[in-house]
Order: structure tokens, then C-alpha cells, then sequence
């Protein structure tokens, strides 16, 4: 069943007891793809930044490029939250770091976050994330085509 089918059947059902599914099916509808995710895109809604898309494919030539959890097209600016668990074997890290590469060799600035910090830290992380969009000066890249999740 597509998201757009599950949010249907969801209107039609009760509202009584449905506010957690609702919000994680808004948090999927989004892109957002895991709780460090969801998370991210809380203190971005708490702190008012500008949405960004999550899970965008970004590809320059018909070649995928990079999905960064959280991109602004019209900053250039992308935001990796990288978990141990998951960026902390040799090779996951190799394929983290080439990722990150690929994405500042075309001009995306690149900040990478714990999600402990984004839970911890907030409004630390949002004066980043807040300060990097700032220092694009309207960098619009362009070259680089932008698929939502």
C-alpha cells in the first residue's frame, strides 16, 4: 500500500488514539526514512529553518551523485546525521567518506551530525545548520538535479 493510500485510509478512520501514526506517517510522506531522521526534522520544524527534502537523489548527468538525509537545493547545503551503528565499520565509513567527498567536489556544502546531538544539542545544531544556509549566499547548484525520495 503507497503512503498516499495509507494517509487516505487513515482520514477516514478515527482521530481518537491515531496523533503517533499520523505524525509518522507525515514524517514518511516527507522522505524521512529512520527515527534519527524523524528527529532532524522535529528541531528543524521546532526551530523554524527552512524545510528541506529528505532523501533527495541528487545526480549530475543521469549519475546518482549522493541521497543525504536532508538537502537544501537552493543553499547547496546537505546534512548528513551519520550514526556509529551504522557509519562505523571500515567499509561503511570508506562509503561515508567518498559520499562526502563526491558532494564537496561538486560544491554541496556537507555538515554531518551525530544523532545524540541532534537530541542534545538542538538549538546548537539549528545555530548550524541556520549558519550554513546563511553563508550560501544563493549558491544554486545548478548541474545538479534534485529527485524527491
Amino acid at each position: 500500500m503507497a503512503v498516499w493510500q495509507l494517509a487516505q485510509e487513515l482520514e477516514l478512520g478515527p482521530v481518537n488514539g491515531s496523533a503517533r501514526l499520523r505524525a509518522a506517517l507525515a514524517e514518511v510522506a516527507d522522505g524521512v526514512r529512520s527515527s534519527a531522521e524523524a528527529d532532524l526534522r522535529s528541531l528543524i520544524k521546532r526551530e523554524r529553518l527552512p524545510m528541506p527534502i529528505f532523501n533527495a537523489q541528487l545526480s549530475i548527468g543521469g549519475e546518482l551523485l549522493a541521497i543525504p538525509d536532508a538537502w537544501w537545493p537552493e543553499a547547496g547545503v546537505a546534512v548528513e546525521v551519520d550514526s556509529r551503528e551504522w557509519h562505523f565499520s571500515p567499509r561503511d565509513w570508506e562509503e561515508t567518506l567518498a559520499r562526502h567527498a563526491r558532494m564537496t567536489a561538486q560544491g554541496i556544502l556537507v555538515l554531518h551530525i551525530p544523532p545524540r546531538r541532534v537530541r542534545v544539542a538542538g538549538k546548537e545544531v539549528a545555530g548550524e545548520i541556520r549558519a550554513a544556509l546563511a553563508s550560501s549566499h544563493g549558491r544554486r547548484l545548478s548541474h545538479i538535479v534534485t529527485r524527491p525520495a
